[in-house]
Parts: structure tokens; C-alpha cells; sequence
């Protein structure tokens, strides 16, 4: 099967990129595989971080990507559709996670389908964690213009079948984040971070977006004594403004370590080396692929039952599950996790489960999908 594969990729970075070589590295072992990128993923006012691009020493996946589209120039959209085509592939692939991707992803799903070709795209989410005027309408762009999908959990499921009842899908769960390499040595993960030794780290990872609940993590910490240490680390979406004032009210300087940045690809493994268990306090969710590079490393989770988050984790099994969002219970069941000495079996159980979550396995349901059309 020749495969055309549009979406984010190097040197664009980010868990979609990510995401995406993973995937492609599946895909091109069993077929003929192109991918396609953005010559503009967002334009500089539109994008809250620092870059879009990866820096030299990242070890991200140089897929070789040819840059065909910028998403808010519609004129790139024909020539792209038609640089597509000349590849003849008999599928499109796209990834969708926010409905600004819709007209440029769309119109080149629109124009490939009218030529028989199979346009398959895995939905991150079909409703966005922070809605805008306009946004039903894009969504309801984009999912016309494709023959099928792949979800990553019953959330997205939900929605999908919302949006588009009878619409021909396929569910599997997100795969492990598994390029980052081995765990590192505890002790010398925190040395190299600065990190107290002799502390509970509880690590809070990603980009730092109000849904994400840190403002919940860091209200609980007055609740739990001395030896509990939070790490946040990732770069500020918006302003940290908030949650600083949160910390000095608290008095939580010396028990909150900030790495206010974007973590590249070598640094990961010491954030999750070092880390007792990450602690995702979400206020919305569809699925997250920081509990995926949490269990890469045999890091259990304690994630809020919000979204798809919490399918991702087996309470009592491979993590905990909070179900009352006060900080308070947020603090009761942190320090159950250890008291009860649940890492060491939490960790057993991933590693008997890591086999669920391969991208082997995720490379066969998009090639069936693909094969059923």
C-alpha cells in the first residue's frame, strides 16, 4: 500500500511530532510511506510558547518530511493537494487535535478523497479542551472529508459518534512514548535536577495549560507534611502569574522546583527517573501522552477522573484515580499512594502491560482501517 501521511513532523516538535514518527517508523517497515509536513504550523501571534522547532541537541526522529502546507495560507492548500496526489498514494493519513488544523487539513482530506483515495485520520480530540467562535463549524469541515478514524479513548469515541453518527472508526489506546531510551539512576536523576534526594518527588510534566489543574497540585501540597517535594516542568502556556502567587501564599517555595521550559527529548528521562509518581490533576482530558511516557519509565500515575485520562489507568493497578478534585482529597490520596507502598507493585503491573500500548500494534488497526474501505 502507498501511504501519504500529513500531519506535524520534524523539525516541528512537540507529542504530535512525536506521535507521528512513531507511527510513520511503524508504517513504512510494511509499506510505501511519504510524509508530509507544514512549511506553517502556526503563525508566531497564535502559537503561547517559545518555538515550534527543536532544538539541536533534541533527539527527535529527523523523519524526512517534505513541507507542502502553511495552515492560513489557502492558496499552499491546492498546491499541496495536488503535491499529494502527484505521490499517488492509495491512503491519506492525518492527525487532528484542534479544529485550527481543519481548513488546511480538510481541503487536502476533500480533494484526495474525490480521487478515490482512503483518507484516515487519528483524532486526538474531536471537541478542543478550549473552545472558540467557530469551532463547530471546522469540526464539522474536517470530519466530512474523511472515510474513517482512529480514537484513542472513550471520550473521543463519544464525540466522534456525536458529531458524525455511523461514522466508521476504530478504538485503541494511545502507545508508549517508548524513544526516550532507559530509566536512569534515581539518586543521580536528582543530583543532575538540583532535586532534594530524600523527598517525595511528585512530578507534574507537560505543557502548562490552565485545564491541567496545577493550581490543584500545588493547593495540596500545605496538606501534606515536609518530606513531599512537587516538580513542575514544561513550558508556560499563558501566564504563570497565578500559580506563583499560589506558591508564595502557601509558603512553597523551598517544596516546589520549576523548570519553566520546554523539556528536550535528552532531559526526559531524568524527569521520570527522578520523579516517585506523576500526578496529572486535569480539569478535561481525552487521553494524554504524558501518562504513556510515564509508563515507559514505570512511573505509576495519579490522574483525576476527568475525559479519557482516567481509561488510561487502572486504579489500584497501575495508578490511582481521584474522583473528589479538592486539594484536600488530592493530598489524601497522594499519600495513601505512599503509605501503602503502591509504587513497587504499580510498576510490576505496567511492566506486565506495556505490551497493550505498542505502536506496533497501533500501525496494525490504522492499516486495517485503511485495508476495510
Amino acid at each position: 500500500m502507498k501511504i501519504a501521511f500529513l500531519s506535524a513532523f520534524y523539525p516541528f516538535r512537540g507529542g504530535i511530532a512525536q506521535f507521528n514518527a512513531s507511527l510513520y517508523r511503524q508504517l513504512e517497515r510494511r509499506h510505501s510511506v511519504k510524509a508530509f509536513t507544514f512549511t506553517r504550523q502556526y503563525p508566531g501571534f497564535l502559537f503561547p510558547g517559545e518555538t515550534q522547532y527543536v532544538a539541536p541537541d533534541d533527539r527527535a526522529d529527523p523523519v524526512p518530511a517534505e513541507p507542502i502546507i502553511d495552515t492560513i495560507n489557502p492558496f499552499s492548500y491546492v498546491t499541496a493537494a495536488a503535491r499529494v496526489a502527484q505521490f499517488a498514494p492509495d491512503a491519506l493519513i492525518t492527525k487532528f487535535w484542534m479544529p485550527f488544523f481543519a481548513p488546511s487539513l480538510g481541503f487536502v482530506s476533500g480533494k484526495l478523497r474525490k480521487r478515490g483515495v482512503r483518507v484516515v485520520s487519528v483524532l486526538d480530540n474531536v471537541v478542543p479542551h478550549e473552545r472558540r467562535p467557530g469551532d463547530a463549524a471546522m469540526i464539522r469541515y474536517f470530519l466530512k472529508r474523511n472515510d474513517g478514524f482512529v480514537v484513542m479513548s472513550k471520550t473521543v469515541e463519544r464525540d466522534l459518534l456525536r458529531w458524525m453518527p455511523g461514522a466508521r472508526y476504530r478504538l485503541k489506546p494511545h502507545p508508549l512514548y517508548d524513544h526516550y531510551g532507559a530509566r536512569t539512576d534515581v539518586a543521580e536523576a536528582r543530583r543532575r535536577l538540583g532535586l532534594p534526594e530524600d523527598r517525595k518527588i511528585l512530578l507534574f510534566f507537560g505543557f502548562i495549560r490552565d485545564y491541567k489543574g496545577l493550581d490543584l497540585l500545588i493547593e495540596a501540597l500545605p496538606f501534606l507534611d515536609e518530606t513531599y517535594h512537587v516538580v513542575v516542568a514544561g513550558e508556560v502556556y499563558g501566564s504563570f502569574e497565578r500559580y506563583r502567587i499560589l506558591i508564595d501564599r502557601h509558603g512553597l517555595a523551598h517544596r516546589v522546583s520549576l523548570f519553566l521550559r520546554y523539556v528536550g527529548d535528552p532531559e526526559v528521562p531524568d524527569f521520570f527517573s527522578a520523579a516517585d509518581v506523576c500526578v496529572l490533576p486535569y480539569r478535561s482530558a481525552t487521553q494524554s501522552g504524558i501518562v504513556q511516557i510515564a509508563f515507559h519509565f514505570l512511573v505509576p500515575v495519579i490522574v483525576t477522573d476527568v475525559g479519557g485520562l482516567s481509561e488510561m489507568v487502572q486504579d489500584g493497578a497501575t495508578g490511582m484515580v481521584i474522583r473528589d478534585t479538592e486539594p484536600q482529597a488530592l493530598a489524601t490520596q497522594v499519600r495513601r499512594y505512599f503509605e501503602q507502598g503502591l509504587a513497587a507493585p504499580f510498576a510490576d503491573r505496567i511492566a506486565r502491560q506495556r505490551e497493550q500500548f505498542s505502536w506496533s500494534g497501533f500501525a496494525d488497526t490504522v492499516e486495517e482501517l485503511c485495508a476495510s474501505m
